[in-house]
Order: structure tokens, then sequence, then C-alpha cells
């Protein structure tokens, strides 16, 4: 499975791509920012997430698409423009039909290192050894784009199958 994972943002917006399945060892396909630059109009600023976000979405051709789940913080401002970035990923990502699924930071950082609790180099480092790199992807964003997606693989398709057979008992 080819999961693309998108870590919401309007400065930095990180993606990453992940192939692999669970219980085999997993391929960075790639990962970067889409960035805008902050003195930009909103609306432009997520007109130009969209295009970048198509261009990964096109380049890399994923299966499944994971989000981070946007968690409230003190920051409304913040926030909010986060909320926006995720949701034009998930619109770019239904506009092809693909599945969406949101992953909260916890959720992933379990994932990714056993402790909801990791901070942002442990989660990093743990992608690098998961993927088999010689370092973690920079910035920090793109090493949350591609835990996500590695999130993804792991969790997501165990819940697709248990999804799967509750509907098939019903």
């Amino acid at each position: 499975m080819r999961v693309l994972g998108v870590d919401p943002g309007l400065t930095r917006c990180g993606v990453g791509v992940v192939e692999g399945t669970p219980g085999r060892p997993l391929t960075l396909i790639g990962v970067g920012v889409v960035r805008t630059p902050p003195d930009l109009d909103l609306a432009q600023r997520l007109l130009r997430i969209e295009i970048g976000l198509e261009e990964w979405f096109e380049e890399h051709r994923p299966e499944a698409v994971a989000v981070e789940r946007v968690f409230s913080q003190h920051n409304v401002r913040t926030v909010m423009g986060t909320a926006q970035a995720s949701a034009v990923a998930m619109l770019v990502a239904a506009r092809r039909g693909l599945p969406v699924a949101l992953h909260t930071p916890s959720e992933v950082k379990a994932a990714i290192s056993g402790s909801g609790r990791a901070d942002k180099d442990q989660v990093a480092a743990m992608v690098a050894r998961v993927l088999r790199l010689a370092e973690p992807p920079k910035p920090a964003d793109a090493a949350d784009a591609a835990a996500l997606a590695i999130c993804h693989i792991w969790r997501g398709t165990a819940q697709n199958r248990l999804a799967a057979a509750i509907a098939k008992q019903r």
C-alpha cells in the first residue's frame, strides 16, 4: 500500500509518501514540505497548498491518505490555519476518490515510538530507523508526515480489515 501522509500547516505543510505492508520493511518514496509565505493572503496560501499537494498526488499516486487530526491548541489562529490546510488535503484526496484517515498526534507517536508522549526528535529518529534512512527527514514537518504514513500502514490496514469483517457480518 502506498500512503501519502500530510502534516497540515499554512507555512509548512509536511508531506511524506511511504509504501509497504504491516510486518514487512517500509520504503520512503518521497518526503518534503509545501511552503507558503506568511505575508500572502489566506486564500492564496490555501491555493498554493492545494497546487503543491496536487503535484505530490500526481507524482506519487498514493492509494490512501493519512492526515493529522487537528486538536485544540491554545492559539486559535494556529489551529484555524492547521484545520484549513487539513481540509485542503482532504479535498484533494476526495477529488481523486482516495480514502482519507485522520490520526491524532498521540496515536502517531505511539505507533512510531511506543509512547504517545514522544517528542519531535524521538519521532524523527524512529522514522529514520523504520525507513532505514541515514538521518531523519528534514524539516520536522516532513518527518511528521512520514510518521503519519507509517502509522496508517501499520494501523489503518488492520482497521480496514476489521471494518470489512463487521460489514460482512451485517
